[in-house]
């Protein structure tokens, strides 16, 4: 099972932020799923490829809670500098 995703930030500097705080994470081999994740320009491009749709869908959530919190904390503090 594969999935490819294509998340647009606002600028170039936020994508980048968030690819180095998430490329940091790498998925748990027990769990049989196996996420890339790369850059290009201000958008975010993450593939995913799992044996069974139960891990699949619990990586993409764990994706997007800590995308989310990424985000949220950008946010709270301000755009990053340039």
């Amino acid at each position: 099972m594969k999935m490819d995703l294509t998340v647009p930030l606002s600028t170039e500097k936020e994508a980048e932020i968030v690819y180095r705080t998430l490329s940091v994470d790498k998925e748990p081999k027990r769990g049989g799923v196996t996420r890339n994740i790369c850059l290009e320009g201000s958008h975010l491009n993450v593939h995913f490829e799992a044996a069974e749709a139960k891990m699949m869908r619990v990586s993409v959530n764990n994706f997007f809670d800590h995308f989310n919190l990424v985000v949220q904390t950008m946010e709270q503090f301000g755009p990053p500098n340039t």
